[in-house]
């Protein structure tokens, strides 16, 4: 494993295993009241400059789990909130923790944390990836299908940073996935270029058409956290790219549908196939915190 998760297109198909094998053996640990203490006596500081629910709450809760601590920093609490370069909270507050896990906007703020600091750096959220979200939705894919290679992904939505990150998650596991958006919002040009050199990639305007006999569809909200003030344009712009019981006609029959939350019932998707697939969507969302504690133990057991 790197030194730190900064994006999913950093890790090989192997890496991500890893990962993945830990936290379904964390995941049994947790269940069967199996002690896994792996990070005694460490502590992760927690940089959140966008507020969240399932970020915070699976790694404070998953630093507890693993014996460690987690301190919660918005950005009104740092100096790096008040101008402070990024290069001089970075070094100190490598001094006080064992790793920082950072939910914030552009991706360059946390690769310029990675760069300063010597202890691990999570990305947590940035505008380009989500991997601790995907590396959770590859975990649940795994658990109801039993294997990642040769199956088949649907995204329907806004190309944004968590299907930036589940194009590359899908691929390098050996799944096909195809994408369908409303022209004008496909995924980042990096991600388009790194899908390339896969024949198992499809980008499409036609939700139908991706849908077709799929394993997983997903999708997430048409307006994401900071674009509130395009929710109308897009509810227009994203008219037909609703994750319905007729698109789901298209899918495999053993399908599943995976959203990232929150969702918004009866517009990326309806309240009937959100309830019906209830069950994966709140997996999902659980392995948030198996996933992520898996990331920091291979990251932070090592380090102080």
């Amino acid at each position: 494993m790197k030194k730190n998760l900064l994006k999913l297109l950093d890790l090989t198909k192997e890496e991500i295993l890893e990962i993945l094998s830990l936290a379904d053996q964390m995941k049994y640990n947790l269940r069967h009241g199996i002690a896994h203490r792996e990070l005694e006596g460490k502590t992760l500081a927690m940089i959140f400059e966008k507020a969240s629910t399932r970020t915070r709450v699976s790694f404070e809760t998953g630093m507890y789990q693993l014996g460690g601590y987690a301190l919660f920093l918005s950005s009104a609490d740092l100096q790096i909130g008040r101008g402070e370069p990024i290069q001089d909270t970075a070094r100190v507050l490598a001094r006080y923790a064992d790793g920082i896990m950072m939910r914030t906007f552009g991706q360059s703020i946390v690769e310029d944390f990675a760069k300063w600091a010597d202890i691990p750096v999570i990305n947590g959220l940035t505008d380009f990836e989500h991997p601790c979200q995907i590396l959770a939705d590859l975990m649940t894919i795994r658990e109801y299908h039993g294997t990642l290679e040769g199956l088949k992904v649907a995204y329907i939505g806004d190309g944004n940073n968590v299907c930036n990150s589940l194009i590359v998650g899908s691929l390098i596991c050996g799944m096909k996935i195809s994408v369908a958006t409303p022209k004008g919002y496909e995924p980042h040009k990096d991600i388009l270029e790194f899908a390339k050199k896969y024949d198992t990639f499809e980008l499409v305007n036609c939700p139908t058409q991706a849908a077709q006999k799929a394993d997983a569809v997903y999708t997430d909200v048409w307006a994401s956290m900071g674009m509130e003030d395009e929710a109308n344009k897009r509810i227009k712009d994203f008219d037909g790219f609703q994750v319905n019981a007729e698109l789901m006609k298209q899918t495999n029959a053993n399908s599943i549908v995976l959203h990232c939350l929150p969702a918004h019932r009866e517009e990326e998707i309806t309240a009937e196939v959100f309830e019906q697939h209830a069950s994966s969507i709140f997996d999902e969302a659980e392995n948030r915190l198996h996933a992520q504690k898996a990331v920091m133990a291979l990251l932070m057991r090592g380090e102080k």
